[in-house]
């Protein structure tokens, strides 16, 4: 692919790089807002417990991240742990994520290649491992059709990302690179100016002015466009195939190493979360939306949630190779020193529950636990 997602990868991995380690101390309500498992549709932990008593999951508030959504609110992945109680942490950005990991406030995440990515290789390769799929697709570049009428009109506008060096603003500085602009990653200052913005904030800020679009996942993109916005972008255009992670499954090493059976079991819950998400999609947006108004206490109206829902493909599949690329691009604009990537994904226990299901198994690209 283009140096598109490439450049991402570096912007996300320097960006993340600015967030201090030291964070890593901090408590869990640092990091996430805790999710109100009072759900009537949950599936109470029952039976013997597995090797853990308790597996603590982080996922965000966003649609891209449908798979965490159902299988909590369907209660797929307590189904499969029996007596192991899932807790869950809802994030709004990939960096804070990998903190939480790091000080083992979450042991298990849905988040974005980027910071996956960055937490790897700030650990030395010690922190965590890419143990699945999740989603693809499901980014989109907003803007305010009165200032931006054509992509060359976002040079010198006002432009919103997540967080510093979350997939998304990774991506959005790649994208502004391959024009030829310039903008410092961690100011955001430059021929773009890049607004970090809390995907909750970022409607509001567009309603008022204070933006002039966003390069943002769903269901953002799609509430700024029932605010009168018109999608200029979707990032799927910039991939070959129009297949790019946007969402894979991480886990503490030391997690995976004391209890591999209870990641196996979230693992085994993600996979019939996906096929029971894509034979079902009406009944799994509704769940998605459902989790989300229990979580932020606020549903999606069906203006945002159906195109929204539309425009994400869930998959098992980590699409290594296009977490490679993103790391390769990265390097090549400078970015990033060369990382090692290699044994960032251990992909057996996926392969072996996809192998059961009678599903095709997947590929980590030669970045595969040795």
């Amino acid at each position: 692919m283009p140096a598109s997602r490439s450049t991402l990868a570096r912007r996300s991995l320097i960006a993340v790089a600015a967030l201090p380690l030291i964070a890593l101390t901090a408590t869990a309500c640092s990091y996430g807002s805790e999710a109100d498992d009072s759900s009537k549709e949950k599936v109470a932990a029952k039976g013997k417990a597995l090797s853990a008593d308790t597996v603590k999951i982080g996922y965000f508030g966003n649609l891209t991240h449908g798979t965490a959504l159902v299988g909590n609110q369907k209660g797929f992945f307590q189904k499969e742990l029996k007596g192991t109680k899932a807790s869950y942490q809802i994030f709004n950005a990939g960096p804070s994520e990998i903190e939480a990991l790091n000080a083992g406030s979450i042991d298990i995440g849905w988040i974005g290649p980027s910071p996956s990515i960055n937490g790897y290789t700030k650990s030395k390769g010690t922190s965590l491992r890419i143990i699945g799929g999740s989603a693809s697709g499901g980014v989109k570049l907003v803007v305010d059709p009165k200032k931006i009428k054509s992509l060359n009109d976002v040079k010198g506008k006002k432009i919103a990302t997540p967080q510093l060096g979350n997939t998304q603003d990774v991506a959005f500085l790649n994208w502004i690179a391959e024009k030829g602009w310039k903008v410092d990653a961690n100011s955001g200052k430059g021929d773009v100016s890049v607004v970090r913005t809390d995907n909750k904030i970022t409607p509001d800020a567009f309603k008022s002015g204070s933006i002039d679009g966003a390069w943002v996942p769903e269901p953002t993109a799609s509430k700024l466009v029932a605010e009168g916005g018109k999608v200029l972008l979707d990032e799927s255009d910039l991939w070959p195939d129009k297949k790019f992670v946007i969402t894979n499954i991480i886990v503490s090493q030391k997690f995976l190493k004391a209890h591999p059976d209870v990641v196996e079991a979230v693992l085994r819950g993600s996979v019939k979360t996906n096929k029971w998400i894509n034979a079902n999609p009406d009944e799994a947006k509704a769940a998605a939306n459902k989790q989300l108004e229990t979580d932020s206490g606020k549903a999606l109206p069906g203006d945002v949630l159906d195109p929204a829902w539309k425009s994400i493909e869930f998959t098992d599949d980590p699409l290594a190779s296009t977490l490679d690329t993103e790391a390769a691009h990265a390097v090549k604009a400078g970015l990033l020193e060369k990382p090692d990537l290699s044994g960032i994904y251990d992909l057996e226990p996926l392969n072996k529950i996809l192998k059961a299901e009678g599903a095709t198994a997947v590929d980590d690209a030669g970045l595969g636990v040795k």
